[in-house]
């Protein structure tokens, strides 16, 4: 193969090629996809619905929530597909789709954790100001900012990845459309403005975590200074759901692009990439719903109402 136009598709890795393992692994991929959709779903439906939940960090909660149903439809659909119908096969176009959507929703997704850091901030540390600075047209413009940067990240690394010739064969060392694994595609030194360009992603990720880390540093101290232990507690089950989904997010896709090589192997990527594509959409409900009165007792009257309506 000469270039990328003269390939039609590519070849995903397979989770096993035992035919039973592989319908195991179909209804497990769609008890995870089910509880993502369920738990991101009432999440979307609780804070749009209930009037106590219309404040900016239940909007970015519901824009989040959003970006996670997104990005676990993206790989997952597929995936349960190939394990169900034993094929490996995606599109030219499926592929490059692939990509362009997990990079727009992945990068505003680490966009959209920094402006939910400015929001704990300002609502801990700034407390009188926080009406000012994070009103109705004040989010909405951060949140815009939050898609449309996923969305010029996306059109960077699409077109950077799928203009370059590939000549190594057409498998994927991974379960979906993963640029390093394009990369190893390639046959010439063109590669390498991709790497860059990667490199670029990965610093403006660096400084959103470094931006967050400052945030909290700010938080807690802060927090610390509250003399009474309800206000010390109610402002830490409002900031540690959001630490949580933060370090989950972070640690997972930092160790699956930067562990050392020495250690890497099909089976460990494939392990890894399900944690930082997989898991997090599908926990994160759980994780902000634990300790916040405010979302369950929502969730709590949100199912009361459909379960009244079906009676």
């Amino acid at each position: 193969m000469s270039n990328g136009s003269s390939i039609t598709e590519f070849l995903l890795l397979a989770f096993t090629d035992t035919r039973e393992l592989q319908l195991l692994h179909f209804w497990l991929l769609l008890g995870i996809y089910l509880a993502a959709l369920l738990g991101n779903g009432l999440i979307i439906t609780a804070v749009a619905c209930d009037y106590r939940l219309h404040t900016p960090m239940y909007f970015f909660l519901l824009n989040l929530s959003l970006l996670d149903l997104g990005s676990i439809s993206t790989t997952l659909p597929k995936a349960m597909a190939n394990s169900l119908w034993d094929t490996r096969a995606i599109s030219y176009l499926g592929c490059a789709a692939q990509v362009f959507l997990l990079f727009f929703l992945v990068g505003a997704e680490c966009a959209l954790l920094t402006v939910m850091a400015y929001d704990r901030f300002v609502a801990i540390c700034k407390p009188l100001h926080y009406g000012t600075l994070l009103g109705s047209t004040s989010c909405l413009i951060m949140a815009a900012a939050a898609w449309g940067s996923g969305f010029l990240n996306a059109v960077l690394h699409t077109a950077s990845t799928f203009s370059l010739p590939l000549c190594q064969g057409n498998a994927l060392g991974q379960f979906f459309c993963e640029i390093p694994q394009i990369l190893k595609l390639t046959c010439s030194d063109a590669y390498l403005r991709e790497v860059g360009v990667l490199v670029v992603s990965s610093f403006s990720a660096f400084a959103c975590f470094i931006f967050i880390v400052l945030s909290y540093m700010q938080i807690f101290r802060a927090v610390l200074k509250i003399p009474s232990e309800q206000g010390r507690h109610k402002a830490f089950s409002t900031c540690l759901p959001h630490l949580a989904v933060v370090s989950l997010f972070i640690s997972t896709g930092t160790f699956a692009y930067l562990k050392p090589p020495s250690i890497s192997s099909p089976s460990l990527d494939l392990v890894v990439a399900v944690l930082y594509s997989v898991v997090p959409p599908a926990v994160n409900p759980l994780i902000y719903s634990m300790r916040n009165q405010e979302l369950k007792d929502a969730l709590k009257k949100l199912l009361q109402s459909v379960v009244f309506q079906q009676l």
